[in-house]
């Protein structure tokens, strides 16, 4: 069962909260103070926004902090605004028991730069009920997090 506005507003926590990206069935999730770009980390908030260029990618930090019951997990999808402008985002489900900032995977299919601004909304977050909690809610390397993170997967070669 995905949750309503009023449950949403009632049950989870998102900080800071805009009542503006509240939706329906859902939250829109709005760009944070932190970016990372071609192997650098671009302080958003202080360079008025992020440019992707064409056919670049770049992880985008959530404004909102969001933490999850053990019974709630979350299902994100871009805004449709961003994707016909040729943005493909690639978002894991958020399981239940998370707390912390998101980083987000962000590509730039299209032949021309895409602007984000700090605070402007681009992801929605579904929150979906479980039957039950879950046994073993999400306890992980990114649990916490309230800056950019990159990949903390081993790397194996060979």
């Amino acid at each position: 069962m995905m949750l309503p506005d009023w449950k949403i507003r009632k049950e989870i926590l998102i900080e800071p909260f805009s009542e503006e990206s509240l939706q329906p069935a859902g939250y829109d999730l709005r760009v944070g103070t932190e970016a990372y770009m071609n192997g650098e980390v671009v302080n958003v908030k202080d360079a008025g926004g992020l440019t992707i260029p064409p056919k670049t990618y770049a992880l985008v930090l959530t404004l909102e902090r969001i933490k999850l019951p053990d019974d709630v997990m979350g299902d994100m999808k871009l805004r449709s605004s961003l994707a016909r402008e040729g943005v493909i985002g690639s978002f894991a489900w958020v399981d239940p028991g998370w707390d912390g900032n998101l980083t987000l995977a962000l590509f730039n299919a299209s032949n021309e730069p895409v602007r984000l601004d700090y605070g402007e909304r681009f992801v929605q977050i579904a929150f979906i009920r479980l039957e039950g909690p879950a046994k073993n809610p999400y306890r992980g390397n990114y649990q916490g997090s309230k800056h950019l993170v990159l990949s903390k997967r081993k790397k194996r070669f060979g």
